[in-house]
């Protein structure tokens, strides 16, 4: 889970903490990449650093290490999928910290018991699921999208405490459980992943009242007005706040948004980064829409349907986002996934 305590120089020093808070992306940056002749043989290489003897293994502070490393490569050329298809499987269960052998068993007697409590309600959303992608629909059967789901359920149902948040199914889990079907390399892989992921990096995302949701969108309003006062009120001078235009963005870490592999390459950062990151990434998409927003009278025919995504430069934009934001609210963005407000 993201932690407020790492949040300033990694893009500084670009060797620093996931969370800190960097200068805004420039020429430096782009250097950088350029520079890594082959990204994919050094994030393999970093992948398959052996341990460290036959009888001694990594400390945890040799892991942090290397998940460090393997964020900065990440944010500076991102995973080269096209030259190994292998690694964004690997790297996504690394950055969720899904490691060791899975528990088929267990998924399988989830699946055993057939259709859960809220199967109705999954196989409402399951058919809509990325409807006009068709790589993805060749990839991803509905089945197996309601199996998933089915099983988080009866996980869940089974692990119903005083002292622990209730996970049932609620809209949006559909989309957010997909990426994971289409990207891990078995449906075990991505149940574990998916659970792993609502569970400790977004869980008041997924509760009933959509509670980290609806702070999402309100911390966006916040972050836009200092970002761009300006774009902020042009669009509340249309009556338009983040809860009307960015709902869809926030529920479903803009995975709603087409090409699928946009998407991907943005869950990339995500994941390293930290999910709170995503409400940055809305307010880049409204950069990069920003005259048009203002020219427009009506500009919420313009919102309506997001433009595809540009993952590379919104992630851009996001990361010189986080140097304007004050440390107080900046804490509130990282917190707001997953910190029950008393």
């Amino acid at each position: 889970m993201a932690s407020v305590s790492n949040i300033l120089p990694l893009i500084n020093n670009q060797m620093s903490e996931p969370l800190n808070r960097p200068r805004k992306s420039g020429s430096s940056t782009k250097r950088s990449i350029s520079g890594s002749s082959n990204p994919a043989a050094a994030l393999n290489k970093l992948l398959n650093a052996p341990r460290l003897s036959a009888t001694k293994f990594r400390t945890k502070e040799d892991v942090d290490e290397g998940l460090k490393k393997l964020r900065r490569l990440i944010l500076l050329g991102g995973i080269p999928t096209s030259e190994d298809t292998s690694l964004r499987p690997r790297i996504w269960k690394l950055l969720l910290r899904v490691d060791g052998p899975l528990a088929g068993d267990t998924y399988i007697q989830y699946i055993a018991r057939g259709a859960s409590p809220d199967r109705e309600k999954i196989r409402n959303d399951t058919f809509r699921t990325l409807a006009t992608d068709m790589e993805f629909k060749s990839r991803v059967r509905e089945d197996m999208l309601i199996r998933l789901l089915d099983a988080f359920v009866w996980r869940n149902h089974d692990r119903q405490s005083p002292t622990q948040l209730p996970f049932r199914y609620v809209q949006g889990m559909n989309v957010l459980a997909a990426p994971f079907l289409y990207s891990l390399s078995s449906e075990l892989e991505a149940f574990h992943c998916f659970s792993r992921f609502i569970e400790i990096e977004c869980p008041l995302y997924v509760q009933p009242t959509l509670e980290g949701v609806h702070r999402g969108l309100k911390l966006l309003d916040r972050c836009l007005q200092i970002a761009d006062p300006e774009l902020f009120q042009h669009l509340r001078s249309k009556n338009l706040s983040a809860e009307i235009y960015a709902f869809p963005s926030v529920l479903t870490l803009c995975a709603c948004t087409p090409p699928l592999a946009e998407v991907l390459r943005l869950w990339d950062f995500l994941l390293a980064f930290g999910v709170h990151l995503n409400i940055l990434c809305v307010i880049a998409q409204l950069f990069l829409m920003r005259d048009s927003i203002l020219s427009s009278t009506s500009p919420m025919k313009l919102l309506r349907t997001f433009p595809p995504l540009q993952a590379q430069p919104v992630i851009e934009i996001a990361v010189a986002l986080v140097r304007d934001l004050p440390v107080e609210l900046y804490d509130e963005l990282v917190r707001h996934p997953f910190e029950i407000e008393l």
